[in-house]
């Protein structure tokens, strides 16, 4: 009793602290007494105690309904069942108390309630369950009414509201007894409705329960009092917002597949739509309240994304409800206007998914006739407006990325558009507003806006308009030239140039087209540095299919990238932007000649090399000391040039010639992540496209980065090696050194990776460790299985599976996934002996960790990877597998895993061996995994159980 008074008044005390004193340090300590404290058994009794305490205040009346909530959602099986009744007893009691409100606890409370409900049984309750319970209680004790009903609206939410720790089986249990209460709940809420007080909080709660599966036909609730109520409520001086939630439930349910769809639900929709269709003139009432038409339009908008099936149909009915949603999407509030965005997309997919009649010549027919009907209403949404605000230049960063949102979901809108009108029509109507804008161009204010936005939208529909437009596009480029070079409206010419390099390429015979396109990129790329990045990125566009032409202008086209690159002049292409113009560049020497080519990537590579040239000519010493980004600007165009240039004997000759420098770069910076990175990339983009032209210096490479890793262990060697193994694995002239290059990468490896501090401290190598062994298993099995490093590398794999970082454990258990599923791989079935030495003495462990993987040691975003290695491992072992894993879910204790629960997860693993379908087997496997993860002590029970990070684990019998 004395430490009870203590402690009370010691979270007293914290609470003060935590809310009023001065010191941040006092209060952050006091923050963190008080959330160790909730997790403790002694929390029950004091909050508890507390909240029946008249005395106390309302942070600590706060405090203690929040923990009694967070108590009774996640520990409640700490209590023994004689204790869980006096909770039972003391939560009605807090409710009854608290029914006036503080509103903040009574909710806390009632979520508390409904928590306890989903763990004990309905017979807890006087048998007929809590709703029959609480209806009961509301018959008896009507003052209480305000408490009892937000009980009965959060019930209905529980049931979805994976805090608490309930047993999935019991989940179910508890939402088919609140279904099978429905009535009961319904009938409860609409004795209610004479209390006008409480018609907003009905309303809730009837939302609430319609959320439910509840299978009520559209019938009944058509005439039903609290849908006649919520109905009659739209209507009222004030919106109702609970009105507005109760119809939108209902929409939804009346075209949900779950209550027989909109066919069923027909006399429920004949109720609803007239009366959301007699508040279309609100929309555009300036005296509403702007939440008001929000909650109107919502409604419209449910309406149409709900019906799309309905409305696709074309129907007069159905084109009320269109002109309705065209009234919303104009609206000037963009946030009320996009609600109707899904809603144009959804019915332009669903157009011709319905139609059903009989031969092809009729359904062509109503596709037609549906055409015409829908046209008018996509030409509408063709007239939206994306012009840049008058104050752009002062818009925060926040609001700046606010407005370019909006634009992409309006270009979305555009795409649904012309995917219904075909592109060339929408460009047609786009091509009007654009030459308007042009003229705003021209007067005296200069009005850039209006031309810009008309050619962002021209810009947005570019994939749909015909390459060989020929009657709007060349009036389009014509007028490019003779805009003003503001930098919003360039940046956009430049993105626009960049959509319709297609067309360029199929519609542009005339060679001063492109040559006046070139010309305007080029001074894009001298206006500032948005600009540069739009024109970089528009002139690899052009490069890439416009190439055959562009052959022609290789001078040009080279002047401007050495200038870009080089930083000469008054280009402000960025580093990073100028990769496009070495992408661009090396597309259209591609297209040369054999001979030419070579000439070309010379020229190509003049402008990287040097500056690399001359560092290395200054002496080690400088070049130690050069910061990684002077070396990585100059290496990473490299990487560009060998991977875009396709011509593999001229990049293997480039290779050659530039590996001096590289092995220079190699010896001097192989401590320097960053560069090596680089230098790894560029020689990965070089194997990858010389393959075997690579000669004696694939070699030369191998041999570097064998001896580096040794000493300066960069998980970009391990990657680099992975791209030689996929393209040289099963070329037996390379298996001496391939074979060489595996035992000395994984050897050092497994080295390195000797404790799970060890994984988690290195990720990075890892990850590309297990991506190389994996890459090893499906193209050289021949020179891995059997190799001396293999099961160092599978103990290795055991002691990592349970590392955190997403990547690395990943590549572990898909490394283990490959070695079970090794009679797939090509080759793999002759080594089936070998790796089942390998694996059979360790797979108790194995299974053991994996199962510990499923159980809370890996998060729950793992389940999949894991289940698909344990299932593979299942399909690979069979009956022995069925052994260890029935031997690892014995460690786990009867109070964390029951018999049934065990039984259903052994007979999913039985079924996959035995061939049956992988997915079936995934349900008993999740539940198994949320069985043991239902709260924090369950899952150190199973932890401490399964002891993952121990590899032998003997079972204790």
């Amino acid at each position: 009793m004395e430490r009870g008074m203590e402690l009370q008044n010691t979270v007293k005390e914290a609470l003060n602290a935590l809310y009023h004193h001065p010191d941040d340090a006092v209060r952050m300590q006091a923050d963190r007494w008080l959330q160790d404290f909730q997790h403790t058994i002694d929390a029950w009794q004091v909050a508890d105690n507390l909240l029946h305490d008249a005395t106390s205040n309302l942070e600590t009346l706060i405090f203690c309904s929040q923990t009694l909530r967070s108590k009774v959602q996640r520990d409640v099986e700490e209590l023994p069942s004689e204790a869980v009744r006096g909770l039972q007893d003391s939560l009605n009691t807090l409710l009854k108390k608290f029914h006036k409100g503080p509103p903040k606890v009574r909710t806390q409370i009632s979520i508390a309630v409904a928590a306890l409900a989903v763990h004990i049984s309905a017979e807890d309750w006087g048998g007929g369950g809590i709703v029959n319970w609480l209806r009961d209680e509301m018959n008896s004790h009507p003052e209480f009414v305000p408490g009892f009903l937000e009980l009965l609206t959060v019930l209905p939410e529980e049931v979805f509201n994976y805090k608490i720790a309930a047993r999935p089986e019991r989940r179910r249990q508890f939402e088919k007894e609140l279904t099978s209460q429905m009535e009961v709940a319904l009938s409860t809420l609409t004795a209610c409705l004479h209390i006008n007080e409480l018609k907003e909080q009905v309303l809730e709660a009837f939302a609430s329960w319609l959320r439910l599966k509840h299978r009520i036909p559209g019938s009944v609730l058509a005439s039903h009092p609290l849908v006649l109520t919520a109905l009659s409520s739209l209507h009222s001086e004030i919106l109702s917002e609970a009105s507005v939630n109760v119809i939108s439930e209902l929409i939804h349910y009346s075209a949900a597949g779950s209550s027989g769809g909109a066919t069923v639900n027909m006399p429920l929709i004949q109720v609803i739509v007239p009366q959301i269709m007699s508040l279309k003139a609100h929309l555009t009432d300036s005296s509403k309240d702007e939440e008001d038409v929000k909650a109107i339009a919502r409604l419209f908008a449910d309406m149409g994304d709900s019906y799309v099936e309905l409305i696709a149909t074309g129907s007069d009915e159905s084109m009320l409800i269109v002109h309705a949603l065209l009234e919303v999407a104009s609206h000037p509030e963009y946030d009320i206007a996009s609600m109707t965005f899904n809603f144009w997309h959804s019915l332009q997919c669903t157009r011709d998914s319905y139609i059903s009649f009989g031969n092809e010549a009729s359904a062509e027919a109503e596709r037609s006739r549906r055409l015409q009907v829908f046209r008018s209403a996509y030409e509408s949404l063709v007239t939206f407006r994306v012009q840049y605000p008058q104050d752009y230049q002062d818009l925060s960063l926040e609001d700046l990325k606010e407005f370019k949102h909006t634009r992409y979901a309006v270009a979305d809108v555009l795409i649904d558009a012309a995917s219904v009108l075909g592109g060339d029509a929408t460009l047609k109507i786009l091509y009007i507003k654009f030459v308007e804008g042009v003229a705003c161009c021209g007067n005296k204010h200069n009005e850039w806006r209006p031309a810009e936005a008309a050619l962002f939208c021209i810009r947005a529909i570019s994939t749909y308009v015909s390459v060989v437009e020929a009657e709007v596009m060349p009036q389009v480029m014509a007028l490019l030239p003779k805009l003003p070079q503001q930098p919003q409206l360039l940046q956009t010419v430049c993105l626009t140039i960049g959509a319709y390099s297609k067309w360029f390429d199929a519609a542009s015979s005339d060679p001063s087209i492109l040559a006046s396109v070139l010309s305007i990129l080029t001074s894009g790329m001298s206006t500032s540095e948005d600009t540069a990045a739009a024109a970089a990125l528009a002139f690899r566009h052009i490069c890439d299919d416009c190439r055959k032409k562009l052959c022609g202008y290789l001078d040009g086209l080279y002047n401007v990238y050495r200038t870009a690159v080089n930083g000469e002049g008054s280009l402000k292409v960025s580093a990073e932007d100028s990769l496009h113009l070495v992408e661009a560049l090396s597309m259209v020497i591609t297209e040369l000649p054999q001979v030419d080519a070579k000439k070309a990537l010379e020229m190509l590579c003049l402008p990287v090399v040097t500056p690399l040239q001359e560092i290395i000519n200054q002496g080690p010493e400088i070049l130690q000391k050069k910061h990684p980004r002077d070396l990585t600007v100059h290496i990473d165009r490299f990487a560009y040039i060998f991977r875009y240039v396709n011509h593999p004997e001229a990049v293997a000759d480039a290779i050659q010639r530039l590996w001096p420098i590289f092995k220079a770069i190699f010896d001097i910076r192989a401590w320097d992540m960053r560069t090596m990175e680089s230098l790894c990339r560029a020689c990965k983009y070089a194997v990858r496209t010389s393959k075997r032209f690579m000669g004696i210096t694939i070699g030369a490479i191998l041999e570097e980065i064998q001896g580096l890793y040794q000493q300066h262990q960069q998980p970009c060697f391990l990657y680099l090696s992975s791209e030689v193994i996929k393209i040289f694995g099963s070329d037996p002239s390379c298996a001496s050194y391939l074979h060489n290059l595996i035992e000395a990468l994984f050897k050092r490896t497994t080295c390195l990776l000797t404790s799970i501090e060890e994984f988690t401290s290195r990720p990075d190598v890892a990850d590309d460790c297990f991506l190389l062994a994996s890459r090893c298993i499906r193209y050289c099995p021949q020179l891995f299985i059997p190799s001396s490093v293999f099961p160092s590398l599978v103990d290795c794999s055991m002691i990592g599976i349970t590392v955190q970082h997403r990547e690395a454990s990943n590549s572990i258990l898909t490394f283990l996934s490959d070695i079970f599923d090794l009679a797939k791989s090509c080759k793999g079935e002759e080594f089936l002996s070998v790796r089942d030495s390998v694996i059979i003495p360790r797979g108790a462990s194995i299974t053991r960790i994996l199962i510990a993987s499923l159980t809370g040691a890996l998060p729950s975003s793992r389940l999949e990877t894991v289940t698909y290695a344990l299932l593979a491992l299942t399909r690979a072992y069979g009956v022995r597998s069925l052994e260890w894993a029935k031997e690892s879910v014995s460690l786990i204790p009867l109070t964390a895993l029951a018999e049934v629960e065990r039984s259903r997860f052994l007979q999913a693993l039985s079924e996959a061996a035995s061939g049956v379908d992988v997915n079936a087997a995934m349900a008993p496997v999740e539940e198994l995994s949320d069985v043991c993860r239902r709260n924090r002590t369950v899952q150190e029970i199973v932890q401490g159980a399964l002891k993952p990070l121990e590899l032998n684990r003997v079972p204790v019998l």
